[in-house]
């Protein structure tokens, strides 16, 4: 938790300390700022162009933000604020383990600024149980009860 705090800038985190955090790059970060972090609540941004890559074919001619994608940003959201209430994080991964209940109330056209809020229910040291949204102007587009499981990055990551 620590180390997140001094990635933060007037109480917000930019792409660039997101990046720090959690193992994604530019190409598959669906967050571009958290404007909120407590111990159980995380608010987090992500401005759709349309201009993006995704959208060139979802749907051709016609463009609309893939559910799919939205629940990743929600999953992302859910990780960061995880990690933050993880000691020594940086030695452990996030891994989605079930996505229960996910609902898409109205679709999202660009350009649109999503804003993803999650909620921590509970915690182990086996993984979380966290609600989501995202909203639109206010307005929520897409929600989902997520449980993420933390293991040990090495071991994980030696079993490539």
């Amino acid at each position: 938790m620590d180390e997140i705090e001094k990635l933060k800038k007037d109480g917000q985190l930019d792409k660039e300390a997101i990046m720090k955090i959690i193992p994604y790059n530019e190409h598959f970060l669906m967050i571009d700022k958290v404007t909120e972090l407590e111990k159980k609540k995380i608010v987090a941004t992500k401005e759709i162009t349309g201009d993006e890559d995704y959208l060139k074919g979802h749907f051709a001619g016609f463009p609309i933000m893939p559910g799919a994608l939205m629940v990743e940003g929600m999953g992302q959201a859910a990780t960061l604020l995880m990690r933050y209430n993880v000691e020594n994080h940086q030695e452990k991964e996030i891994l989605a383990y079930k996505i229960k209940d996910a609902k898409f109330s109205k679709p999202t056209f660009p350009p649109a600024v999503l804003t993803y809020e999650a909620e921590m229910q509970g915690m182990d040291n086996r993984g979380a149980l966290l609600t989501s949204k995202a909203m639109v102007d206010g307005q929520k587009v897409a929600e989902a009860t997520l449980m993420l499981a933390m293991v040990d990055r090495k071991q994980f990551r030696s079993q490539s």
